[in-house]
């Protein structure tokens, strides 16, 4: 057997449709960019056709989706500087579909995944362009990244775009009262 990285397409054309069924249960409406566009992968815009932008709002969010497999992997991903102009925001997907390195196989280690909306003044800040491989590293910013976790970074596209949090008027009835 051979110590060569393992390549696993189907796992990391996965993590992008992960984080679109993500995004869209957030009610983001959420497109798939061309395969191998420079930049980003995902295009969001607000699920109401005649939405107008206000305030601090923006039509479209450009999304770029970074993803590690390994449960044990060292928490960084590679992002190129020349990039940094395309996107918004940057999801970072663990998919920890088991532990990989040492004498690990990978079939064991399986966790639920994790996904951080890293906006791009957060991914520009942290990103080491030293080394050849341009990551950026969390592994040491763990409370950092906190606010970005799974939900918390899906509102932030949903808020940069205007889309509240699906929920429903509930009329509250008090024992006085009579329904007509």
């Amino acid at each position: 057997m051979s110590k060569d990285s393992l390549r696993l397409p189907v796992v990391s054309a996965g993590a992008e449709h992960l984080v679109m069924g993500y995004l869209m249960r957030r009610n983001i409406l959420t497109f798939k960019a061309p395969e191998n566009h420079e930049g980003y992968d995902l295009i969001c815009i607000h699920p109401e056709p005649k939405h107008k932008v206000t305030g601090i709002e923006v039509p479209q969010v450009l999304v770029q989706v970074k993803s590690r497999y390994a449960t044990d992997c060292d928490r960084g991903f590679p992002v190129k500087e020349a990039s940094f102009d395309s996107f918004h925001f940057l999801i970072v997907a663990f998919l920890n579909i088991g532990r990989f390195y040492g004498k690990n196989d990978g079939l064991s280690g399986n966790q639920d995944a994790e996904f951080f909306t890293l906006p791009n003044e957060f991914v520009r800040k942290h990103h080491d362009k030293t080394s050849t491989w341009q990551k950026v590293k969390l592994k040491k910013l763990a409370e950092e990244i906190k606010p970005f976790r799974n939900e918390l970074g899906f509102d932030l596209i949903a808020n940069k775009l205007g889309i509240p949090r699906p929920s429903r008027v509930l009329v509250i009835e008090s024992d006085n009262d009579e329904i007509e």
